[in-house]
């Protein structure tokens, strides 16, 4: 099978199209997916560069949500069957979606929706397990509740703006003015260009002094700091990103705020609530752009770069 195999971490460039055996069904649980389309998260250029060296052994093939079809069942899986349209995110530390067949448990999958792609539904698994986690449970978002999700045009940041519309809140978001139309359409209630405004002289424009109730931070640097100051009295703080500096919370003590942190989740618990709002169409999955597997490095340029001739907008896709 064709795979995408890091031999060595670096830049786009340890990215190599190797040809390696399919994996076999060892186990009566597995179920063996034939991939037809993967998508690209941060973390998994964050693998390729060895942030997480001390839980992988090299080579590694990376890569978090798979879209494909079931072409082998083990004898004790039960409730799939060849031909299955699945989709899921591999467990991190094992073999990823890089490739064009994966090996899986079957407690992993998720029935893919029937008004989806392939192509759609491989932007779906982390990023929607991961949302629902920091809106539903960390967040605990209500109707009515005002949030702001900072870097609405991300991958994160589209699907964010769509489940807390579904859940009936009231949405701030931030980006720059060329994408201000596209994120109205998502469902956000409040744009900002947060190049030329200051987000929380905004926020608190528009609650009248109030501030947000929960925030999502997906941006990192000062982000926690600073966000304290745009946030209601008793608010809450959800962040995906890590503690890459110090970090002053004094304005966090001031509102009573509470902080949640959360590693990007692999939950087929979470996707089933997004797998519904799907099939209502209450959310869409947004696709930047499509690269097919050969131009892996492409792809990964693209969400890595600093200044873009065409602005990222969602999840960018690898077909095969």
């Amino acid at each position: 099978m064709k795979a995408v195999v890091i031999k060595n971490y670096g830049g786009p460039e340890v990215l190599d199209i190797s040809e390696l055996p399919t994996p076999t069904i060892t186990d009566p649980s597995q179920v063996l997916v034939k991939v037809r389309a993967t998508s690209i998260n941060p973390l998994d250029y964050q693998v390729r560069r060895g942030d997480y060296a001390s839980l992988f052994g090299l080579p590694i093939i990376t890569g978090h949500d798979i879209a494909g079809d079931i072409v082998a069942v083990g004898e004790a899986v039960k409730n799939w069957r060849i031909g299955d349209k699945v989709y899921y995110s591999p467990r991190f530390g094992g073999s990823g979606s890089y490739a064009e067949y994966h090996l899986t448990e079957e407690s992993s999958l998720s029935r893919m929706p029937d008004n989806l792609s392939y192509e759609e539904a491989a932007a779906v698994p982390l990023v929607g397990g991961t949302v629902w986690e920091m809106l539903a449970v960390r967040a605990s978002l209500k109707k009515g509740e005002t949030i702001l999700i900072p870097g609405g045009a991300g991958g994160v940041g589209t699907f964010a703006i769509q489940v807390a519309k579904s859940m009936g809140a009231v949405v701030f978001t931030t980006g720059q003015s060329a994408l201000h139309e596209d994120l109205r359409k998502l469902g956000a209630d409040v744009v900002i260009d947060h190049h030329h405004e200051d987000y929380i002289e905004e926020i608190k424009s528009y609650t009248n002094g109030k501030g947000a109730d929960v925030i999502i931070d997906t941006v990192g640097g000062s982000m926690l700091s600073d966000s304290p100051l745009a946030l209601a009295d008793y608010g809450r703080v959800v962040s995906l990103v890590d503690i890459a500096q110090p970090q002053n919370l004094i304005h966090a003590w001031e509102k009573n705020a509470t902080y949640h942190f959360v590693f990007t989740r692999q939950s087929r618990d979470e996707l089933h609530h997004i797998t519904r709002l799907i099939e209502n169409g209450d959310i869409k999955p947004v696709i930047d752009s499509v690269y097919p597997i050969e131009e892996v490095k492409n792809a990964h340029e693209r969400i890595e770069q600093r200044k873009r001739e065409r602005p990222l907008f969602g999840k960018i896709v690898l077909s095969f």
